[in-house]
C-alpha cells in the first residue's frame, strides 16, 4: 500500500498514470465523491493489484475464491466496488491480491446504530472482526429497552463478523446517567435481573458477546462497578460469551474527574476479556478547537494502559469523524458540526 500526498496541479488521471493503475480504482478505493476536485495535501491510498481475474460468464465470487484458494470475504475486502457477492458480471476485473505485503493482522471493532444505511454496512462488514450494535437501554429494575437488531445481527454473521450486544446507561436525552448506574450497581435484585435478561438476549439473538459502556460512574461506586463487571463475566463466560468493557482514557491511576475515577484499569481489565479505550473526544462539539484524538494524548493513555492491563486485552478507539470549528471560538456559545472523512475533503 502506498499513501500518495496530492501535490498542486495533480489530477486523478496524472496520479493514476504515475502508478500505472486505472483512475476508477483510485476513485473507488478512496470513496472520492468528486474526483475532479483534489485538495493539495490530501492523502490517497494507492493499492496496486498483483493478480487480477477477469470474470467469465457463469462465474460467481465463490467460484473465483475457490480458484485462488481464498475467501469471498477477502475478495470483498480487496474489491470495495462489489457490494453484494452476487453482484459481479462478466468482464469485471477482480483484484485477487495487491503487490504490497500486509504488515500483520489486526482485530477491528465497529459501532453501528440499528438503522444504519445497509449499503454502508455492507461495504464495511468485510473489514470488521466485531460489530457492536448501539445500544440497549436499561431500566432501574434491570429490564432491557429492546432494539430492532435481528437483521443487522444476521448480516454480521453472514460476513463472519462477531456481533456484540451493547448495554449502556445512555438516556433518551443522549446523556449517561450515573444515577441509573448507581441503582444497578447497588441493588442486587435489579442487577441480577439485568444480568439474566442480558444472558437470555445473548442466547436468543445469536450474539457473540457483550459490551458494557457505563460512563461518568460516581467515584463512590468504583468498587460496585468492578463487582458488577466481575458478576457479568462470571455469568456469561461459562456459556462461551465474551465480555468487553469501555474505559475512559486515563493517564494515571489517580486521575481526577467524574469520567475517570470509577474506571479502575487493572481490576476492570482483570475482570473483562477485552477493554475498549475511549481515546477520542478531546475535541468535541462544544469545546475549543482541537483534534478529536491528539496523538500525544492517545500515546499517554496507551503508555499508562499497558502498565495496568495485558496488552492483548486492549483495543484502542479510533474516531472516523472530525469537527468543523467556527472561529473565533466563544466558550458556551460556539458549536462545531461533525464531519465525515468525505465531507472534510469536500
Amino acid at each position: 500500500m502506498i499513501i500518495h500526498v496530492v501535490q498542486p496541479g495533480e489530477t486523478i488521471y496524472s496520479i493514476a498514470n504515475q502508478y500505472n493503475i486505472s483512475p476508477q480504482k483510485i476513485i473507488i478505493d478512496n470513496e472520492l465523491e468528486n474526483p475532479n476536485v483534489l485538495v493539495p495535501g490530501q492523502t490517497l491510498v494507492i493499492l496496486i493489484p498483483d493478480v487480477i481475474h477477469v470474470v467469465q460468464p457463469g462465474e460467481t465470487l465463490a467460484d473465483i475464491a475457490r480458484q485462488y484458494n481464498t475467501t469471498t470475504v477477502n475478495l470483498l475486502q480487496l474489491n470495495p466496488f462489489i457490494e453484494y457477492a452476487d453482484q459481479i458480471v462478466p468482464g469485471d476485473q477482480i483484484t485477487i491480491s495487491n503487490t504490497a505485503d500486509k504488515r500483520g493482522l489486526i482485530h477491528v471493532l465497529g459501532y453501528a446504530y440499528p438503522h444504519i444505511d445497509r449499503t454502508v454496512l455492507l461495504k464495511t462488514l468485510p473489514y470488521l472482526t466485531y460489530l457492536t450494535i448501539f445500544t440497549y437501554g436499561i431500566t432501574e429494575e434491570g429490564e432491557l429497552i429492546d432494539i430492532e437488531d435481528e437483521d443487522i445481527i444476521r448480516m454480521a454473521r453472514d460476513f463472519g463478523v462477531a456481533p456484540l450486544m451493547l448495554i449502556s446507561t445512555l438516556t433518551e436525552e443522549g446523556t449517561f446517567s450515573n444515577e441509573l448506574a448507581h441503582v444497578i450497581l447497588n441493588d442486587p435484585v435489579a442487577q441480577n435481573n439485568l444480568i439474566e435478561n442480558v444472558l437470555q438476549n445473548l442466547r436468543e439473538k445469536g450474539y457473540y458477546g457483550l459490551d458494557i459502556d457505563f460512563e461518568y460512574v460516581l467515584p463512590e461506586d468504583e468498587e460496585a462497578f468492578i463487582n458488577f463487571i466481575q458478576n457479568v463475566h462470571d455469568r456469561i463466560s461459562p456459556e462461551g460469551f465474551v465480555l468487553f468493557t469501555a474505559l475512559a482514557p486515563k493517564t494515571s491511576a489517580d486521575q481526577p474527574g467524574l469520567l475517570y475515577e470509577a474506571h479502575n484499569y487493572p481490576r476492570i481489565g482483570e475482570a473483562s476479556d477485552r477493554v475498549l479505550l475511549m481515546t477520542y473526544e478531546w475535541g468535541y462539539t462544544y469545546g475549543p478547537p482541537m483534534a478529536v484524538s491528539p496523538v500525544d494524548r492517545v500515546r499517554e493513555v496507551l503508555d499508562y494502559a499497558v502498565t495496568e492491563i495485558p496488552r492483548e486485552k486492549i483495543y484502542m478507539g479510533i474516531p472516523n469523524y472530525g469537527y468543523d470549528f467556527i472561529l473565533p471560538y466563544v466558550q458556551g456559545v460556539s458549536r462545531a458540526d461533525s464531519v465525515s472523512n468525505v465531507e472534510a475533503v469536500d
